[in-house]
């Protein structure tokens, strides 16, 4: 499984093509655009959310409702683009009307002046922030919603909330009341901060209006949680055949990630051995398993059938409406960095792309290791796959 994605942030479609996915899976648009709506939600999102309403369409790769296994095409409309028609224009050549809203101050942690350096966007730095911008996730999520529809069909579920939005943070003791990722997904779903509960939903809130007041923008720190994966994906054969590394990968590759973890994470290196290993125990009934998960459901790079657990640390948004220093590229002179319409922080969006990316690498770890051809025979081989490691 591959997938690649194309559009501008204010450009008139965002799209994904998708590759690898086996044929007879049932998917709907419904699916995708429950998905694509989670990331629109979530308190401190800006006005843009207001303006555009994602849906996806699915131009290539399915029929009926049902996956062909030839090649997926996902699209979705940038509504705000009929804001953009004549700044975007693709088919036209610059002149004094389409070249108006130019961005020559970069702005301090966004990829604008590093990207004008590398890409010769002297002229315009717009060239750079109209693919590096967040917006690009929508069609991650997009993606997303696909691999988790195909993991639920081996009996994977996937699910991500929000640990902490600046000082305001969840108890992560609250997740021992939950028997499965489903009862968690509607306490967390419940909340506009997607916190564990009302007194850290209300603390995120009241940091969060304090950030918007202020001008500025606030992190925080998502995770991401899955169960029911079979024992023993990925490898520790090579780095690059670690599943833990290609998650950690793909968390960090999300806009704004600058940090990832697995179960303890780094509160395990102030932490002896015998504290942080997950012990070993055997029944009948269920075979090997552990008796905790300090280590995230990985061992030497493969899911151990424990929960895997991974927490992702965002970063504030770069674009502040009080502007930090920066430099116009044309005269060198000192100025405010550019604005450009933003949140005030999207912590709450990233739980839910962070919980895309983490299904789009266990989907891809699954179809790796059995038949991804049609999805009935990819079932049966994972069900005899799973006997046999019962019986190990």
């Amino acid at each position: 499984m591959r997938y690649v994605t194309a559009g501008e942030s204010h450009g008139p479609e965002e799209i994904a093509v998708i590759e690898g996915i086996p044929a007879g899976l049932h998917i709907s648009q419904e699916d995708v655009n429950e998905q694509l709506a989670r990331r629109q939600r979530g308190y401190g999102r800006g006005d843009r959310q207001k303006i555009e309403t994602d849906t996806v369409t699915f131009l290539t790769g399915v029929r009926h409702q049902t996956t062909l296994g030839s090649p997926i095409t996902l699209n979705v409309h940038n509504d705000d683009h009929n804001n953009w028609s004549k700044i975007m224009a693709p088919n036209e050549p610059a002149n004094s009307e389409n070249t108006l809203r130019k961005v020559l101050r970069p702005r301090p942690g966004h990829a604008d002046l590093v990207g004008g350096m590398k890409y010769r966007h002297r002229e315009d730095l717009r060239n750079v922030l109209e693919r590096s911008s967040a917006r690009e996730t929508t069609m991650r999520v997009a993606v997303g919603a696909v691999a988790k529809k195909l993991l639920a069909e081996i009996g994977v579920d996937v699910h991500g909330f929000v640990v902490n939005v600046g000082p305001a943070k969840s108890d992560l003791n609250e997740l021992t009341k939950y028997k499965n990722l489903q009862e968690l997904r509607v306490v967390t779903e419940g909340f506009d901060t997607r916190a564990l509960n009302a007194e850290a939903d209300e603390a995120i809130k009241e940091v969060i209006d304090k950030t918007k007041r202020d001008a500025n923008t606030v992190g925080g720190q998502v995770q991401v949680i899955a169960t029911g994966m079979p024992v023993g994906l990925g490898s520790y054969v090579s780095a690059d055949t670690k599943l833990d590394a290609k998650i950690a990968n793909a968390i960090v590759g999300i806009n704004a990630f600058k940090g990832v973890q697995f179960g303890g994470g780094f509160d395990n290196a102030e932490k002896y051995g015998d504290q942080v290993m997950d012990e070993i125990f055997w029944n009948e009934e269920r075979g090997f398993y552990r008796g905790s998960d300090n280590l995230g459901g990985f061992e030497g790079g493969m899911t151990t059938g424990e929960a895997i657990v991974v927490c992702g640390v965002v970063k504030p948004i770069p674009t502040l409406y009080r502007p930090m220093q920066s430099v116009d590229i044309d005269t060198h002179e000192d100025h405010r960095a550019s604005i450009e319409r933003s949140d005030t922080t999207a912590v709450t969006a990233a739980a839910v792309i962070a919980e895309a990316m983490v299904a789009i690498e266990l989907a891809k770890a699954v179809l790796d290791k059995f038949d991804a051809d049609n999805i009935e025979r990819m079932k049966e081989q994972v069900a005899v796959y799973r006997e046999e490691i019962r019986k190990f």
